[in-house]
């Protein structure tokens, strides 16, 4: 009998297994199995190391690393940082540095523009204005506060706007720097620009890499332990350590192993026998979600653990569409286990229906924060969400995939087709999410949008140079306008600072909703490669790398290659088609990576990454509403350093991580 404690509906419930070898047990050996059980008050573990043994290790290696990280980048942060603090401008924060312009043009007013290479066709911002130099050797200096996140392109002109000059540089962080604006030689009308490092920046990059490196090595420090915990001596130096020696044989020679329970017959059994699993699947799932906390706790408020302002990608915008691909994976596989197991359609049907209205409404509560202030809010509710987004995504694919259903049927290679018999037999759920895409490419490129023009794909605001600046969006963002109201989306696009934008949109909208469907629908792809090719695994492997390719040309061709200039541009906040096949050809790469390492070679058990990866739901509705509260997060001494920020973030993953290993040996699972 096996006992397990699962999480449904929000509810703790322990259900109990009970096989038919169970059934079979004589009370009497019954009972012995406890009285082994009482005797032996810390359980075997793999290879008869005391499972005590194994959970003191590893929460000693998880404090451990919290502990270093405290001793490792705290110092950093309090030396170089209290450094930074006493050379730089109180005028600098996070991601800023200082720009002294001085014009030694005599009798002429300069004004200094800039924009950020990360601006597409955007227009230049005024930045400061500078007088006439008073004399020759004598300069007017003006300061200013510029953006050190990415490089900046500065154009000078003189006030009545006609060009002079411009320089394009990267800017460090809380660095000082010098633009100097002087008369060529040889000219009375043209300019020479220059820029001069005055104070060296700080090196913000630092923290990340002593992070990078004590996560490195504390893997290795467990890895190490694990081994050694394989080797004879160690382990039954620590079983001597553990057990005395009298209950040891007591429990080897007369009641037997605690774990195995004998038949009438004399034939041994386990009492727990390990359900046929994927752990590649769960740990590709918990690699995506500890990344989704890390970068939604701020990400040590590094660029590239933000959303891309608008086309292109950063890491923040690799995990969510992960997720989804993996979800319609697990539909694909679970729905083929229940119905082997004899579960009704109907049934099937209901389940769906209850989980997609569950997370739906969870996600409602978890974006809106004023739960805590009492009863929500209509008239600012904000409706779309990623757990929204998950529960339409997986309505759809699951009836999709309940609908058209059919046995399994392994590949034989009897037939020219056999190749891609995965895909030809499922031929009306292909078309009907080809005609899905129809409608997202028509919408996207055929509605008319007032003030807008057609199949306009931009943030608005002062991109295009400013000549669509309520245009965020197109089409995508029009939809959710007239269908949701303004009131009901998003207020702070991630495009609001780059390209000033004005106009709420919300990257989880509802035509993005079409392209997260074709992702998911991509992820079952997957788990029909697992099902059709279970016992040949070098064809999974093959067929990934396959998929893989076929939709990274697809992207390619999308995009020509570039971020901005494509048909279609990789593009977060529309889910554009060329996102999702840009992500679901990196999720084939990492899944056939996972797998081969996990579940064919076994050279890696899913570590840390599997456990938030069974617990995937309870992780993340946990960090969003916990997230305000210590530990989670503390008042900082300045707020304004990388390595304060990257730490706070990181022990807070790493407590999520913690607690999801706890809930897994617990045998704790939240369901819906």
């Amino acid at each position: 009998m096996r006992r397990r404690e699962v999480w449904k509906g929000g509810l703790l419930h322990q259900s109990k297994e009970t096989t038919s070898e169970d059934n079979s047990c004589s009370r009497k050996q019954l009972s012995d199995s406890r009285a082994s059980d009482k005797a032996d008050q810390m359980p075997l573990g793999s290879g008869g190391v005391p499972q005590a043994g194994i959970y003191c290790l590893v929460f000693t290696c998880s404090a451990l690393s919290v502990l270093v990280l405290s001793v490792c980048i705290v110092p950093l942060t309090a030396e170089a940082g209290n450094d930074v603090l006493q050379d730089r401008s109180p005028r600098l924060k996070m991601d800023q540095a200082l720009l002294y312009v001085h014009n030694e043009v005599l009798n002429k007013s300069v004004t200094v523009f800039w924009v950020s290479d990360q601006c597409f066709r955007c227009l230049y911002q005024p930045l400061v204005t500078v007088g006439p130099g008073t004399e020759p050797g004598h300069p007017s200096t003006r300061s200013a506060v510029i953006d050190a996140q990415h490089p900046l392109t500065l154009q000078v002109n003189e006030t009545d706007g006609k060009y002079l000059c411009s320089v394009h540089y990267n800017f460090g962080e809380f660095g000082n720097y010098s633009l100097w604006l002087k008369v060529k030689n040889d000219s009375t009308e043209k300019l020479e620009c220059s820029v001069i490092m005055v104070k060296q920046p700080a090196n913000t990059y630092f923290p990340v890499l002593i992070a990078f490196l004590v996560y490195m090595g504390l893997a290795i420090v467990i890895c190490l332990g694990f081994f050694l915990l394989g080797l004879n001596p160690i382990r039954n130096f620590i079983q001597r350590v553990l057990h005395p020696r009298e209950t040891e044989r007591l429990i080897n020679s007369e009641l037997g192993s605690p774990r195995d329970v004998n038949n009438r017959d004399g034939s041994v059994f386990l009492q727990n026998p390990p359900p046929p699993r994927l752990r590649s699947l769960d740990t590709f799932r918990g690699l995506s979600l500890i990344v989704m906390v890390f970068v939604n706790y701020g990400g040590g408020r590094y660029w590239f653990f933000r959303h891309q302002s608008w086309n292109g990608l950063t890491v923040a915008d690799l995990v969510f569409p992960w997720f989804v691909f993996i979800m319609g994976t697990s539909i694909c596989l679970s729905f083929d286990i229940m119905v082997q197991r004899g579960h009704s359609r109907w049934s099937l049907l209901r389940k769906v229906l209850w989980r997609s209205l569950v997370l739906i409404l969870l996600g409602v509560f978890v974006i809106n924060p004023n739960y805590c202030n009492g009863v929500l809010v209509w008239e600012n509710l904000r409706i779309p969400g990623v757990l929204q987004r998950l529960g339409l995504s997986y309505l759809v694919v699951a009836i999709l995939e309940l609908l058209l259903i059919k046995p399994r049927t392994e590949n034989t290679g009897n037939n020219s087709w056999s190749f891609i018999q995965h895909i030809t037999i499922y031929w009306p759920q292909w078309t009907f999410v080809l005609i899905l895409e129809t409608v997202w490419l028509c919408l996207t490129f055929l509605l008319p949008v007032p003030g807008c023009p057609s199949g306009y794909l931009g943030p608005g605001g002062i991109g295009d140079f400013g000549l669509y600046p309520n245009c965020t969006g197109g089409a995508a963002g029009y939809i959710d306008h007239v269908v949701l109201g303004i009131n009901h989306i998003y207020k702070h696009p991630t495009c609001n600072v780059m390209y000033q934008t004005t106009v709420p949109y919300d990257p989880e909208g509802i035509l993005g909703t079409i392209s997260s469907v074709i992702m998911a629908f991509l992820g079952v792809q997957a788990g029909r490669i697992f099902m059709f090719y279970k016992d040949q695994r070098s064809q999974i492997l093959i067929k990934f790398l396959i998929w893989s390719t076929v939709l990274g040309v697809v992207s390619a061709i999308l995009t020509k290659g570039t971020q901005n200039e494509g048909y279609i541009p990789i593009n977060k906040n529309l889910w554009s088609i060329s996102y999702v096949t840009t992500l679901s050809s990196f999720a084939f790469v990492i899944l056939l990576v996972v797998y081969y390492l996990v579940d064919v070679k076994k050279w890696w058990s899913g570590a840390p990454f599997f456990y938030p990866g069974m617990n995937s739901i309870l992780v993340y509705v946990g960090h969003e509403v916990f997230a305000d509260y210590f530990p989670f997060k503390w008042k900082m001494k300045d707020g304004q350093l990388h390595s304060e920020h990257l730490l706070q973030n990181l022990v807070a993953t790493s407590i999520w991580v913690i607690v999801s290993y706890v809930l897994y040996k617990k045998r704790i699972f939240w369901k819906i």
